[in-house]
């Protein structure tokens, strides 16, 4: 019944949630399912605490003993130390074993880059910024280290990883995916989930979290582009794109999934039986904790209008399948919940099966027997080594997109320029969710860590650096000394991109680079210095109007606290870039192609081929090396329902310094009963190749690979031609026998 135990120790928590459950009060119960913010419990009113923060005993005693509330989140508007973490979750189990039950509360957390909500913790790179590594071993230790400064912090339980698939440029929480496609999403999420949990899912141990996949479904493809906007999507499309990232994290063991906030084909998803326990808990067999996101069952009535109020809206979240509510401030779910049990709206089944799913998460994590972790148990918070490994994840995915006559590496005796809005700014290079939900608040910053100017110039040298602000995002500052201090100089480091955002707040109206920014590179591209963009940006910003003035183009994403530190390295030749593009980066606002568009899609308005044309595609990213492929093969050129082929290919490195490369295999179905995309990746591995080093690198493929979804819902493997792609070269192979279905 449970994942990743076995059926003896199933049958002892079995028993040990139904001893639990045969104790409980209905309101009891209600009140597990009842999750409130901080705010709640704090002195204060919600949105505007008391500083310095401190919680409420009056609140407490309402909340966690009178209604019982079994879950609490968020961080009451800011980061907090350690220390002041440990005495907020000393407390609140104190309040919480007064209940008869003694059933302890579930903290979580937005942990989604690093304990980001904690002082001073390590900051890793943003999702996307992850995804560019394409280095899935990364990921996993970014999330062993989160896992284990979250425990530092006192809390269980982070709501990470992003699953969404990030398919339209301008929604602005792409950079919490893990970008474009499935195939790389579902790898690099599993990883994820992996590292908060465990290779076995021991969240008992304390250096592990629960993780809490998100948004289920269909969250991040809107019509719009903007956040919690209505989406539509097809149920074929659905499952092909949008359901395999949370079937592969589901299969992981994650205990925790949050359910999307927007609406889809005109039916909010938190009030979708089909969605959430049709297909979440019945088809895909996921046994955990079904969360609500921010106040998304009063939205049923607030935004949605499909309820006239609390009592309808909640009859509706629950009896679709939602467990958990995070209401947040304020008790009113479990006395409308109670009220609706008793008069019969709401099963008594339903609320057993929730609050079932509750306990197991409480029970695995151990938190009866250990409800409170101590920051004195976990001495590497914060420590160089962490530090070291997030430099790692952020400087493997630095993309080298454009290099004109290898004017990069630069060397550290030239004279250079760096200015551009984000040039010298940590928020920039963490983003959202970073100490504050916005990331903006700069007095929350760990000290000591370097923006991209403060490492050039410790790097090379401040008498090396001249510096101009010259505009801030959307502002003109000062380009006309900009442009006069780049007379002269070897280069001028253009830093552009954006501010941080997440959410509502990141929604925008043109996905263009601000004119401020292009005027600075046309200001500077006009004293004829070399120009280099070091894009520090959440989503692809269009630079089509300034792309030619480039001589290299250096995508740092949100690469975190080592970002800076990353980016520097790179540009003076200290670290070889060897990250890959994880979406396509658009060159025009009405042509935001994804990579694995259809053949339809190239149909020029002149009829030629040349309807999709990007600024940079999928997968591209150089390096200061050179690789070469060769002898790409396959094993047998036909594959059988029961089989699998076998691709091999050789990579050398060419030239004259050690570098990595990421090989990536794509597979284009030539003749399908729904049309087939130009091609699927479907395969990829990231190896490091000294000069004149070569190595093979294979793949295996099975006919599940090959399959899509057909006519009827159902993943489909059909007879025929297919090729197979690696840097350019293609091998041809059929698949043989009948129709095959998954």
């Amino acid at each position: 019944f449970y994942n990743n135990i076995t059926a003896q120790k199933q049958t002892k928590l079995e028993k040990q949630i139904e001893k639990i459950l045969s104790k409980m009060t209905l309101e009891d119960k209600v009140g597990e399912m009842t999750q409130v913010t901080i705010d709640v419990i704090s002195k204060g009113k919600p949105y505007h605490l008391e500083e310095p923060h401190q919680l409420d005993d009056a609140k407490l005693e309402e909340a966690l003993v009178k209604y019982r509330v079994g879950s609490v989140l968020n961080c009451g508007g800011h980061a907090y130390s350690r220390d002041h973490w440990y005495g907020i979750m000393t407390t609140i189990h104190k309040y919480a074993s007064k209940k008869k039950t003694g059933i302890p509360v579930l903290y979580g957390i937005d942990a989604i880059h690093g304990t980001n909500y904690t002082l001073d913790a390590t900051l890793f790179p943003q999702q996307i910024t992850q995804a560019a590594s394409w280095n899935p071993a990364l990921t996993r230790e970014a999330g062993r280290i989160t896992a284990y400064e979250t425990r530092a912090s006192s809390i269980p339980w982070t709501f990470s990883p992003v699953l969404d698939i990030g398919r339209d440029a301008r929604w602005p929480r792409l950079w919490e995916t893990f970008g474009e496609d499935v195939y790389l999403a579902s790898t690099m999420g599993e990883a994820l989930v992996k590292g908060y949990e465990g290779d076995n899912n021991q969240v008992h141990d304390p250096n592990h979290i629960a993780a809490c996949m998100k948004h289920f479904l269909g969250y991040s493809v809107t019509l719009t582009g903007k956040d919690r906007s209505p989406a539509w999507i097809p149920e074929r499309q659905l499952r092909e794109y949008f359901v395999p990232t949370f079937q592969k994290a589901i299969e992981a063991g994650a205990h925790t999934i949050m359910i999307c906030s927007g609406e889809m084909n005109g039916i909010p998803v938190h009030a979708d039986k089909k969605i959430l326990t049709d297909l979440l808990k019945d088809e895909l067999g996921f046994k955990g904790i079904v969360l609500t996101d921010w106040e998304d069952i009063k939205y049923l009535y607030s935004r949605h209008r499909v309820a006239e109020g609390d009592y309808d809206a909640i009859k509706m979240a629950v009896n679709a399948g939602i467990d958990m509510s995070m209401v947040p401030t304020d008790l009113s779910f479990p006395k409308v919940l109670l009220k609706l049990v008793k008069d019969g709206e709401v099963p008594m089944s339903r609320i057993d099966d929730a609050v079932r799913r509750i306990l197991w998460v409480k029970l695995k994590l151990n938190l009866f027997e250990k409800p409170v972790t101590n920051p004195k148990d976990y001495p590497k918070f914060a420590s160089a080594e962490h530090a070291q490994s997030a430099y790692n994840g952020a400087v493997e995915a630095i993309t080298l997109l454009e290099n004109k006559n290898n004017i990069l590496p630069l060397s550290k005796n030239d004279q250079v320029l760096v200015t551009g809005p984000t040039a010298n700014s940590m928020n920039c290079l963490n983003g959202g969710w970073t100490n504050t939900w916005q990331g903006t608040e700069t007095k929350y910053n760990t000290k000591g860590k370097l923006t991209v100017l403060g490492a050039i110039e410790k790097l090379v040298g401040k008498d090396k650096v001249t510096y101009v602000e010259g505009t801030k995002f959307d502002e003109a500052v000062d380009i006309k000394a900009a442009a006069n201090a780049a007379k002269g100089k070897k280069a001028a480091i253009v830093c552009i991109g954006e501010n941080p955002y997440t959410e509502l707040v990141g929604n925008i109206g043109d996905l263009a680079l601000p004119q401020a920014q292009v005027d600075l590179v046309n200001a500077i591209a006009e004293t004829g210095t070399p120009i280099i963009f070091v894009m520090v940006e959440g989503r692809p910003r269009l630079v089509n109007k300034i792309a030619d003035k480039a001589n290299a183009v250096v995508m740092g994403y949100l690469p975190g606290n080592e970002g800076g530190r990353a980016i520097a390295d790179v540009l003076f030749g200290e670290a070889n870039p060897s990250g890959k593009l994880p979406i396509t980066y658009p060159r025009e606002p009405h042509s935001l192609h994804t990579y694995d568009h259809k053949g339809t899609d190239r149909v020029h308005s002149d009829f030629s081929g040349n309807g999709v044309n990007p600024q940079w595609e999928f997968g591209h990213g150089l390096s200061y090396t050179t690789f070469k492929y060769s002898n790409f093969k396959i094993n047998k050129k036909e594959l059988t329902a029961s089989g699998n082929v076998e691709f091999s290919v050789e990579v050398t490195n060419s030239g004259k310094r050690e570098g990595k490369e990421v090989v990536q295999l794509y597979i284009t179905d030539l003749v399908a009963s729904i049309t087939p995309a130009v091609k699927r990746l479907r395969g990829f591995d990231k190896i490091s190749l000294k000069p004149g080093e070569t190595k093979t690198v294979t793949f295996t493929i099975t006919p599940r690979d090959l399959a899509f979804v057909g006519m009827d819902n159902k993943w489909t493997t059909e007879p025929g031609k297919f090729t197979a792609t690696i840097a350019g070269e293609t091998v041809d192979f059929e698949f043989k026998g009948k129709v095959v279905k998954f």
